[in-house]
């Protein structure tokens, strides 16, 4: 018997998903993990290898590496879309992730979902030339449109609702507590016998 699926979602999964996790909590505990190695001027890449779900550790079968730049006008190389636009992507993923698993869950069958997402940043901010510039966006605008076998305002009701569940939305449009520490590098085990031989 084949798995019915809604907006390509086995809803019995889903439904299992959240029902184990109603009954264990412990479950719905998640970690997600980045690693990130600078190369040139603007240029680096992030590595995802693993993260922790479901009470276990996982791996992806293979490592995914995605890469960032600036544009040449803040002399970058321009090789890849930049730290902001990699933002704004996480956020219209998982905004349409989560109108698509929320409306599976209804049995709303959608048939396209596109975006639009625009973010406002003053470089006063990043450059520190202005203190009272935040050096972040100052406003995101975000426009799903959405084609889909349902009326207008279940479609303006699940937008509310992806919003509403959204991780990175949240993430985004709330503050959070953010740790940063930055500290020295150890030398390479070869660089440091080379060093201790010298001596």
């Amino acid at each position: 018997m084949t798995a019915k699926t809604v907006n390509g979602v086995e809803v019995a999964r889903l439904a299992e998903t959240i029902d184990a996790i109603r009954h264990d909590p412990a479950l719905a505990a998640c970690r997600y993990r980045a690693s990130n190695r600078w190369h040139s001027g603007g240029y680096n890449e992030t590595t995802f290898t693993s993260f922790y779900g479901a009470g276990a550790e996982h791996r992806h079968a293979t490592p995914f590496v995605v890469s960032a730049d600036e544009p040449p006008f803040l002399l970058g190389s321009g090789r890849a879309a930049g730290p902001v636009e990699h933002m704004l992507h996480a956020l219209a993923a998982c905004l349409t992730t989560t109108f698509a698993y929320h409306a599976a869950a209804r049995g709303i069958e959608v048939e396209e979902i596109d975006s639009r997402l625009e973010g406002d940043i003053d470089l006063r901010g990043f450059f520190g030339l202005d203190t009272k510039v935040r050096s972040g966006c100052s406003t995101i605008r975000v426009v799903l449109r959405v084609k889909a076998k349902a009326p207008p305002e279940t479609i303006a009701e699940l937008g509310r609702l992806a919003q509403a569940r959204s991780p990175v939305f949240d993430i985004v449009s709330r503050g959070l507590p953010v740790s940063v520490a930055a500290e020295p590098k150890p030398p390479s085990a070869g660089r440091a016998l080379a060093a201790g031989g010298a001596d």
